[in-house]
């Protein structure tokens, strides 16, 4: 009886937790399922921006009333389609000096007012000094140039939050574009000793005006050579590897060796250099200078450079991205103009389109 009770002891107990013999293979198939879903996933995040262009784009057609007697969409017109490109320069060139900056772990919430106190200083140089184009081109790439560096000093050598420098920056820099304007709109004859008293310079309606042979308009085309620009200098350059080192771990580059706060200062001084820029395609799409334009640009700005699928925590993405995310912007804003959505309407899309993509960054991350 003890050697039985003994033998009885001595045999493994089974829990539910222990597979019996021989079936452990049952398993092997849900891990096998996880790990193609996983290695799916690797393969289609990178491309989740351009899924993203494709369905908007998908939405357009299926959404687009059909061109004016024919029975082809509207939305797949020519005239439609570089009408997004141009419509949506201003936000794209302000999106491509954000993404440097973001790339680097900042942001810059003063490009919408660099944008205008740009447009009004040229404005006031070309209307009312009559200073030749390209020379008040110029001044503004550099007051815009300055302004960025301050920003970048105040962050990368006073150790300022970025959100809080660039917010005294958006503020100083509208208190400029007031100062220097004198309050008013900058426009032929709204001062009595401006040069400009009938019409605007030629070069205003040269910029909106279609290329021969190309049929965009020049604002359309600075856009995508800035863009072009800025994906040269991240690619191929050893400044655009900072960026990416900088964003991922700043402390990790500059042990590394990395001049983190020259690459910062030039990152935040190439972003205002193109908000002036675009300061200057706005002075000549409306023809005037604004001392309130590029308001609240910067959160489009930054919301081209989200949606697009670069990273707010700086280290990933790239400016691709960014001209992804402003034609995403473009199209949605199309469909909808199409379709006589309403104002409201618009805002509320947009902002859903923002905390999607989001979301889709932070379950990548985890």
């Amino acid at each position: 009886m003890e050697d039985d009770k003994t033998s009885s002891a001595m045999e493994p107990v089974k829990t539910p937790e222990t597979p019996e013999k021989g079936k452990g293979h049952l398993s092997a198939g849900p891990a096998k399922g996880n790990s193609r879903a996983v290695s799916f996933i690797s393969f289609v995040s990178p491309l989740r921006g351009v899924i993203a262009l494709l369905a908007v784009f998908a939405l357009g057609i299926c959404f687009s009333p059909d061109a004016p007697g024919t029975n082809w969409p509207l939305f797949l017109t020519g005239p439609i389609q570089r009408g997004i490109l141009f419509d949506y320069a201003e936000y794209g060139i302000l999106a491509t000096g954000m993404t440097l900056v973001i790339l680097s772990g900042g942001i810059d919430l003063s490009v919408g007012s660099v944008l205008g106190a740009s447009s009004v200083m040229f404005s006031l140089l070309a209307i009312g000094y009559g200073w030749p184009p390209l020379a008040a081109v110029g001044a503004c790439i550099l007051a815009g140039l300055a302004a960025g560096s301050l920003n970048g000093i105040l962050i990368s050598r006073f150790k300022m939050q970025p959100f809080v420098a660039t917010l005294a920056m958006m503020v100083a820099a509208r208190g400029a574009a007031k100062l220097i304007s004198g309050g008013i709109k900058v426009q032929p004859g709204a001062q009595t000793w401006y040069k400009m008293q009938g019409e605007s310079p030629g070069f205003y309606s040269w910029m909106t005006t279609p290329l021969h042979g190309l049929s965009i308009q020049p604002i359309t085309l600075l856009f995508l050579l800035a863009i072009l620009a800025a994906f040269l200098v991240v690619r191929y350059t050893r400044f655009g590897r900072h960026l990416y080192a900088i964003g991922g771990n700043e402390e990790a580059a500059r042990l590394s060796g990395v001049r983190v706060s020259a690459s910062k200062i030039l990152a935040y001084a190439l972003c205002a250099g193109l908000a002036a820029l675009a300061g200057v395609a706005d002075a000549c799409t409306t023809g005037l200078g604004d001392p309130e334009a590029g308001f609240t640009y910067e959160l489009d700005a930054i919301a081209a450079v989200v949606i697009g699928g670069t990273s707010l925590m700086g280290g990933r993405g790239g400016v691709i991205f960014t001209l992804i995310g402003t034609l995403i912007i473009g199209y949605i804003g199309k469909i909808l103009s199409i379709n006589a959505v309403p104002e409201a309407g618009r805002l509320l899309a947009k902002g859903g389109i923002i905390v999607v993509a989001v979301l889709i960054q932070q379950r990548k991350s985890a």
